[in-house]
């Protein structure tokens, strides 16, 4: 006769103190340029830290053979990450010694969504490779005062919480101004080695980043500081002594999708990034920023249910927007030591108005309404010549997304929408879906600029001309003003045009 067995939730040995010197935290799952600022903000605080490898086809194959075979891509890649790189080091330093020296750090939530279930993959995982008695530590992602973990080895509170986040958004507005200046370079790979050193610099500037309180000290410096912003300033100056050529046609493609995929930057999503790049386009990333603005605006919309029934819920709200114009605040600042060329955020109310009449905002799965609402802000606002949507097979939430997207495209049919499905091995497929839509966004971009040197009633010679008795413009660091065109080839023909030459 069967016994029946009742379910216990993970709980993971101890994190003592004491075991800081030798136990290294992992952590993944953002772009390259994040991550490491994020081990360096680790290091700052007495830890040892190390991101792991970015995800590979490999770790997507494990992830399936260990865990759930139906589970979404970011799922399997993820758990598949964690359990090769625990099964090479422990090839190297033994079982015994990964389950002492190493605890895995990830973000945790709940929803319609399987990322709230991310750690029972792993478990499971570990659990079917003899790694019972590795630590995995969950961060909730809507605290930021969380307290020590148990046996106080790792220590979630606002020093931590409030560095990672500004490491993050130094990451992100670093990101955008390199993807602003890739496609244009004059020199093949200088770019690359500007991030490469600005990444390097800043990880250093975390590192050594002064200790400020334990709480609202921390919190006040962080907002207060200039210690952030002449950083990124030294690194504005590495942009000036690239030469780009901007008088040129490029599509824009914004990246949209569910939340893993459109950060992570290798396998997971087919390397679309630098495949969009390749095809001849400028990519517009998606800035993790822009989740955490959402997130309070989730928060926002819980309270705005006790408005008239909670005598507290006012205040609440109150101070909940007070908080989003704050970390706005902060947010453009940091684009402000980059020559404000990084890209503002949009405003929340905008894309949950925008989405409106398709989803509902109170579907929070994921991305929720924002995918909507980012796509119809990009097309309308001319931010983007196409929009491509990253949506994980099997994908609840983003299942949604795209069934709506149905009736936006009905309205708006002139969006050049590609939703790409990712299954983490069907690049060819949806490699190809891609193309399809970029070429018409191709051909846009192109009867843009063509419209805009007739407009400028300048010549293409003429417009170079002009350009070369203006060098500045020819810099990285030259914001090109928004004449009402998407592409920043055909902007730069207006501005052209609004100059004579000495």
């Amino acid at each position: 006769m069967a016994v029946a067995q009742t379910y216990k939730a993970y709980k993971p040995r101890p994190f003592l103190k004491e075991e800081r010197s030798n136990v290294q935290i992992l952590f993944g799952g953002l772009h390259w340029r994040a991550e490491s600022l994020l081990q360096a903000l680790l290091e700052n605080l007495g830890y040892r830290a190390a991101p792991l490898p970015t995800a590979s086809k490999a770790d997507l194959l494990l992830g399936r053979e260990l865990a759930d075979v139906g589970q979404c891509c970011p799922t399997s890649f993820t758990t598949g990450n964690l359990a090769n790189f625990l099964q090479s080091r422990a090839v190297q330093e033994g079982a015994e010694a990964v389950a002492a020296n190493y605890v895995y750090l990830t973000a945790g939530a709940c929803g319609a969504c399987r990322f709230g279930q991310y750690h029972q993959s792993y478990e499971l995982a570990l659990r079917n490779i003899g790694h019972d008695s590795f630590r995995m530590f969950l961060l909730d992602q809507s605290e930021f005062d969380q307290g020590e973990t148990a046996g106080g080895g790792l220590e979630i509170n606002l020093p931590l919480t409030i560095g990672a986040l500004w490491a993050i958004l130094c990451g992100d507005v670093l990101q955008d101004i390199e993807y602003q200046t890739r496609p244009y370079e004059t020199k093949p790979g200088e770019t690359d080695a500007v991030v490469a050193e600005s990444v390097s610099y800043l990880g250093e500037v975390f590192r050594k980043r002064p200790r400020r309180g334990k709480k609202w000290g921390a919190l006040a410096w962080h907002l207060s500081t200039g210690y952030f912003t002449d950083a990124l300033r030294e690194v504005f100056r590495w942009f000036e002594a690239i030469e780009v050529d901007r008088l040129q046609p490029k599509p824009v493609v914004k990246l949209t999708g569910e939340f893993y995929l459109q950060t992570v930057e290798g396998d997971p999503n087919y390397n679309i990034h630098r495949w969009l790049e390749s095809e001849g386009a400028e990519v517009y990333p998606a800035a993790v920023a822009v989740w955490f603005d959402y997130l309070i605006r989730v928060r926002a919309q819980k309270i705005e249910d006790y408005v008239g029934v909670d005598l507290s819920a006012r205040p609440k709200l109150a101070l909940l927007y007070a908080i989003q114009r704050i970390y706005r605040w902060a947010y453009s600042r940091l684009r402000g030591a980059l020559g404000g060329i990084p890209r503002p955020l949009p405003e929340q109310a905008e894309l949950r108005r925008l989405a409106a009449p398709y989803l509902h905002h109170r579907l929070q799965g994921g991305e929720g309404d924002m995918l909507i609402g980012k796509a119809l802000w990009s097309h309308l606002n001319k931010k983007a010549h196409m929009v491509c949507e990253l949506s994980p097979y099997a994908c609840l939430p983003n299942t949604m997304s795209i069934g709506a997207m149905a009736a936006v495209l009905g309205r708006y049919p002139d969006l050049l929408y590609a939703p790409l499905e990712i299954k983490g091995d069907a690049e060819v497929h949806a490699l190809s879906r891609c193309q399809m839509v970029l070429t018409e966004a191709t051909r846009r971009a192109q009867a843009e600029f063509e419209t805009a040197l007739e407009t400028s009633k300048l010549t293409i010679e003429t417009a170079r001309h002009r350009l070369d008795f203006r060098p500045k413009m020819k810099r990285a660091t030259y914001r090109v003003p928004r004449h009402g065109w998407t592409g920043i080839g055909a902007n730069l023909l207006s501005e052209l045009a609004r100059e004579r030459v000495a």
